[in-house]
């Protein structure tokens, strides 16, 4: 029996569109039907990056490729985006008609590659899975077809590292989260490709991923099968932090595991640390009277409606350094078996004082429904998307809009990653709450 789903917070397999997006003259050319690239956008989009949007090669597949095919019509838009736009890399994904269909997009693909375009393909069907998954998928489809063609060398260059961290666009703060992971990992000594937006060199940078000593996933799952596929591909061996490092006490702890882990110089490790650290609580500690004064009107507990990288990191964050307690946690992004167990031992490990329960669901009306029956005993904090503006009216309770769709921020190069991302968080939910007061 079908099922319908409410709010979904994610796209289908195709949204992988925005991986792409987000690397530096990187072009999406897509063999899918009209309108799919621009649903993909309207949910994750802000911002169209090099040649996304409505830049956005497509060979808008109709009921004619459905009946004849739409191998040729895919050779027209390769040639039309080859062409026009002046791309360094260009990415083929297939929607759903095609991989219906059954074009072999992969054998178009190779005919340009053998003419040394810098072009790949992936399948990314949008019914296959959703762009959490499809992200590894398109990630591992440039690694094997043109990073291994076009790699710098075959040296391991002591100190890089290649970090697999935010999704592009699913987390609508991965430029200022990738911004700031690459910050506090180059202040602790190493060399860091950070592979997606600003921060990156692009295409030239993703050349030597094969030269990286090691690979740093910072994710609950998302990641971990590109860095197994560059272990069993290159012999690079990873480290994974399963949620994104928010404030001073989990970002210290992030960079002392990565330390240990690439054997750097512990006296480099610590000097960043303890400065960074001395930074971040002397701003808390201009607030001390502030906050002591006005902790009668912070929220008390927490509803996070979040992936499971971000509701850990928030949830130990939140509680161990603002004093929020984490209420019944829902993690939204579909999370595969296999890693559900690691993540509800994170939430029953939260503090050492405390746990927290931690739901699996990816239908927003069960979640709010299940959040409206809960005793409202204190005000709430609910960090969860714009769906999420009327529950949030209805309970009185304070929303921070974390997950996509967005709506109602504009998100330029915020992120809440890090030290300096825990100060930003820590100044979004006190703006929510003094805006409360008249």
């Amino acid at each position: 029996m079908s099922k319908i789903i409410e709010q979904p917070r994610y796209s289908c397999a195709l949204g992988a569109q925005q991986t792409v997006v987000a690397i530096k003259k990187a072009v999406p050319i897509l063999h899918s039907g009209p309108g799919c690239s621009g649903k993909i956008s309207a949910l994750i989009g802000q911002g169209e990056g090099y040649a996304g949007g409505n830049t956005i090669p497509c060979t808008n597949a109709s009921e004619a490729e459905v009946v004849f095919g739409g191998e040729d019509k895919l050779k027209s838009v390769i040639e039309g985006a080859l062409k026009i736009i002046d791309a360094e890399l260009y990415v083929v994904l297939s929607g759903c008609t095609s991989d219906i269909v059954g074009d072999d997009i992969g054998s178009i693909t190779a005919y340009y590659q053998e003419q040394g375009k810098p072009i790949v393909y992936a399948e990314t069907g949008g019914f296959k899975s959703n762009n959490y998954v499809s992200q590894d998928v398109v990630v591992n489809a440039i690694i094997d077809q043109y990073v291994d063609k076009y790699k710098n060398g075959t040296n391991i260059i002591l100190g890089l590292v290649n970090v697999f961290a935010s999704i592009p666009y699913q987390d609508p703060y991965w430029n200022g989260n990738l911004e700031e992971i690459k910050r506090i990992l180059q202040g602790i000594g190493l060399k860091v490709n950070i592979l997606f937006g600003l921060e990156s060199e692009g295409v030239k940078e993703w050349k030597t991923i094969p030269n990286a000593e090691f690979n740093i996933v910072v994710n609950a799952w998302t990641g971990i099968s590109i860095a197994e596929h560059l272990k069993e591909k290159y012999g690079t061996p990873y480290i994974q932090f399963p949620y994104i490092p928010i404030g001073g006490a989990e970002t210290s702890k992030f960079l002392r595991l990565v330390g240990k882990f690439g054997k750097l110089d512990n006296i480099v490790v610590e000097k960043f640390i303890k400065k960074e650290e001395e930074k971040f609580y002397s701003h808390i500690e201009k607030t001390t009277d502030f906050m002591l004064e006005f902790r009668y009107g912070l929220p008390r507990r927490l509803y996070s409606i979040l992936d499971a990288s971000y509701a850990i990191g928030f949830s130990k964050f939140l509680l161990n350094e603002i004093g929020i307690i984490p209420a019944k946690q829902f993690i939204i992004d579909d999370t595969p078996e296999q890693y559900r167990e690691s993540i509800i031992e994170e939430f029953k490990n939260i503090s050492e004082f405390r746990s927290a329960e931690v739901k699996f669901c990816i239908d927003g009306g069960e979640i709010q429904e299940e959040i409206r029956k809960d005793p409202q005993k204190n005000r709430a904090l609910i960090l969860g998307s714009a769906w999420e503006r009327d529950l949030a009216s209805d309970i009185h309770a304070d929303l921070l809009i974390i997950s996509p769709p967005v709506s109602y921020r504009l998100v330029l190069n915020c992120g809440y990653a890090g030290y300096n991302g825990g100060l930003r968080v820590i100044e979004d939910i006190y703006d929510r709450v003094l805006n409360t007061y008249r």
